[in-house]
């Protein structure tokens, strides 16, 4: 499955609700985490979208210049850090109703 990773600027996270308001992009697989939760410095926010390759095309048609796509290394070491993140998340409820 296809996903994309974009940082986007902490003062221009508003590009966020309407990513999440679009049709073809809202059926999709969203994440969002702002840098520091994923042991980032910045004030960025980092938003993952995974899913059909139409939908990631139409969200950075909506996204412009209200953030930029990470590409290669940055992107995939971003996604390590959504995967961790997810995980720990999973072992957090797994342990509440284990």
């Amino acid at each position: 499955m296809a996903y994309a990773i974009f940082e986007i600027k902490k003062d221009d996270e508003k590009i966020i609700d309407e990513i999440k308001k679009d049709d073809l992009v809202s059926r999709q697989s969203i994440w969002t985490r702002d840098a520091k939760s994923l042991g980032i410095e910045g004030e960025a926010i980092f938003l993952k979208i995974e899913g059909d390759e139409e939908a990631i095309e139409k969200a950075k048609e909506i996204i412009k210049d209200k953030g930029k796509i990470l590409e290669g290394e940055e992107k995939e070491k971003i996604n390590e850090k959504f995967v961790a993140d997810e995980e720990k998340a999973s072992e957090g409820m797994g342990f509440i109703f284990g």
